[in-house]
């Protein structure tokens, strides 16, 4: 893949967050994000940061995984960020053509969006969020994107952020941009999450 032709910037990895009046939730993917994810790290320094938590984390079931977000999003201050990881941005796909909420969500950053719908890609306990959701989204959002990702192809994850209207960029090789990935607190991806926080 020619990254240049697929990056929408580079930003400052030594650059910080900036604190805004609002909520973040982190949507995490199948089996929850353990502590060393940076989902995890993110949550525990982010201010205003919430994990949306499901019934089964092994055995998602899209509207009842869907209804808990619009349940937190609902009691939430606006303005909402949702930051999203593998199967958790087909989840905020579906959500966001759904709700009633949509209105208090300023960005998502949507983080290695696992393919739903490939057989090659994705294990059959994540078909029920097939087919992935492919209308424009109504909020700013940024998808990121490995190189070497198991769970999508690259010209796959650039294909949705087309739909969805999104901002996309190659953050490199990386694989799933999980645990496994030794991310840490993922500075460059807080960086690029910078980027779509509402003014402070």
């Amino acid at each position: 893949m020619n990254r240049s032709l697929k990056q929408i910037g580079r930003a400052d990895s030594r650059a910080k967050p900036e604190p805004f009046n609002g909520s973040g939730f982190f949507r995490s993917a199948l089996r929850n994000s353990g502590p060393d994810h940076w989902q995890s790290h993110w949550e525990a320094k982010l201010p205003g940061a919430r994990r949306v938590v499901q019934d089964d984390w092994d055995h998602p079931d899209k509207d009842s995984w869907i209804a808990n977000l619009d349940a937190c999003v609902a009691e939430a201050d606006a303005p909402i960020v949702l930051i999203a990881h593998s199967l958790a941005c087909a989840l905020v796909a579906h959500w966001a053509g759904a709700s009633e909420h949509v209105a208090k969500v300023h960005s998502a950053l949507l983080v290695a969006p696992a393919d739903v719908d490939s057989e090659l890609h994705t294990p059959p306990v994540a078909r029920c969020f097939a087919p992935m959701p492919l209308d424009l989204l109504p909020f700013k959002s940024l998808v990121l994107a490995s190189q070497d990702d198991p769970y999508v192809e690259p010209l796959r994850a650039h294909f949705f952020a087309s739909c969805w209207y999104s901002g996309f960029l190659d953050v490199g090789a990386l694989g799933h941009v999980n645990s496994d990935s030794h991310l840490g607190d993922w500075d460059e991806g807080r960086a690029l999450l910078e980027q779509i926080l509402p003014p402070s």
